[in-house]
């Protein structure tokens, strides 16, 4: 098989790929590759270059006059004659072995050398070869400084590597300090109002029992207590997310049926619906089964559907309706609201952790904001997708797609009421 040669730039489309030819900056004016190689044919007194790095889709080619790329055959291995050796000369039994798959391939030579670009003992990452036409052999001290050469050669591109690895490390302790940022921020600006509402009527309580009725302290304990439950809800969400953001959250899927995990949403929102007078309507199927994080997905169902209620009004026969199919190797989820629904700007913004109020509900309700931020989290460690469909005042469609099970004789499913009366028992 012959080699092809071929322009950088041009039909060299796999370029992307070159993670090692990149750093060496193969495609730029300063091409590592290209000065590398022509120092070292200078110290060897030689005319031609082959250098190629393992798994990259091209070799590159260096002559007097130019730099090319070829592609690399699927089948070559230079490694094989190399083995581990530093460098393969006249004297090496390999080298007229070789010789000959070089002239196989097309590269035509009286003499060559080639050296093994070694990162340690046990690991290469690439080779270069040397040839022309001439006769002589190659001399024992420009073998040496071209040695030397190619180990720093090697040595830069670790360093490089040893760079990007570490300023990615330093942007994702950038991105947690930033996210560690903005929850502090949220815990600041959604805690201040309800302790000052907490304080006040607590003072009031505190201060002027004894001039108070016992309506107005009807009024005021009522108050407290639906501004401490909102509070503590806010607290949980909190914490949940942070968890979550700080990869606290331990991801184990199993195969489950999804009904087990929406019959526990809709009995727990079913007061919730009901002091709305809005219709919590569970048509997910039995037999539908997912493969996911039980508890991950039903706090996702959850702050759906409370979402949902949330902003769907009261006494206009309102109704939440959970579906779900299967759909090739994905279970489609959906959560359907006949609510106030969103604007284009609000559906931009939905999923983003932003510092901004929340929107009350059609009875007042509070929130954090962060249920819809928790629900994007969940369904990315579960490898799904989350998204949602709205029209200012025609409701809003939240729709989330989650791994089939796998196999259904190890999916959990929903217990039979037979079985469960008879564990009871």
């Amino acid at each position: 098989m012959k080699l092809n040669l071929l322009e950088i730039g041009q039909n060299t489309e796999q370029l992307s790929s070159c993670r090692l030819s990149l750093i060496l900056g193969v495609h730029t004016n300063n091409n590592l590759i290209h000065t590398f190689s022509k120092v070292a044919r200078r110290l060897l007194k030689v005319d031609k270059c082959l250098l190629g790095f393992h798994k990259e889709p091209y070799i590159w080619y260096t002559t007097n006059t130019g730099f090319w790329g070829f592609e690399t055959p699927l089948e070559l291995n230079l490694l094989h004659y190399l083995q581990n050796d530093v460098y393969l000369d006249r004297t090496h039994p390999a080298y007229a072995e070789m010789s000959e798959y070089l002239r196989a391939h097309g590269v035509e030579h009286q003499r060559f050398i080639s050296f093994n670009l070694k990162v340690n003992e046990t690991h290469s990452i690439g080779h270069v070869v040397f040839f022309d036409d001439q006769q002589h052999a190659f001399e024992a001290e420009d073998i040496s400084l071209v040695q030397e050469f190619a180990d720093g050669l090697v040595g830069l591109i670790r360093l490089h590597e040893d760079y990007n690895e570490l300023k990615e490390l330093y942007e994702q302790q950038c991105a947690m300090n930033f996210s560690k940022t903005k929850f502090f921020q949220i815990i600041a600006h959604d805690l201040r109002a309800p302790f000052h509402g907490l304080l006040g009527f607590s003072e009031v309580l505190a201060e002027e029992r004894e001039t108070l009725d016992e309506s107005s302290i009807q009024s005021i304990t009522e108050y407290l207590y639906d501004n401490a439950k909102s509070t503590y809800n806010l607290l949980e969400s909190l914490l949940t997310w942070a968890m979550a953001e700080g990869g606290r959250f331990v991801y184990h899927p199993i195969n489950f049926e999804l009904k087990q995990s929406s019959k526990i949403v809709c009995d727990v929102l079913k007061s919730l619906a009901l002091n709305k007078k809005i219709a919590l309507i569970d048509r997910i199927p039995e037999g539908v089964k997912v493969n996911a994080d039980i508890n991950m997905i039903t706090s996702v169902l959850q702050n759906l559907v409370s979402n949902a209620l949330k902003f769907t009004p009261t006494n206009q026969e309102g109704q939440v309706i959970l579906y779900a199919e299967a759909e090739d190797e994905l279970v489609r989820i959906q959560v359907q609201d006949t609510g106030l629904g969103m604007t284009e700007e609000q559906m931009k913004n939905l999923f983003k952790p932003d510092l901004v109020v929340s929107v009350k509900g059609t009875a007042e309700e509070k929130g954090a904001g962060l249920g819809l931020v928790l629900c994007k989290r969940f369904v990315d460690l579960n490898h799904g997708q989350i998204y949602v469909d709205s029209k200012e005042g025609q409701g809003t469609t939240f729709t989330v797609l989650l791994p089939k099970a796998t196999n259904e004789h190890q999916a959990l499913a929903v217990p039979e009421p037979a079985a469960v009366q008879k564990a009871q028992n």
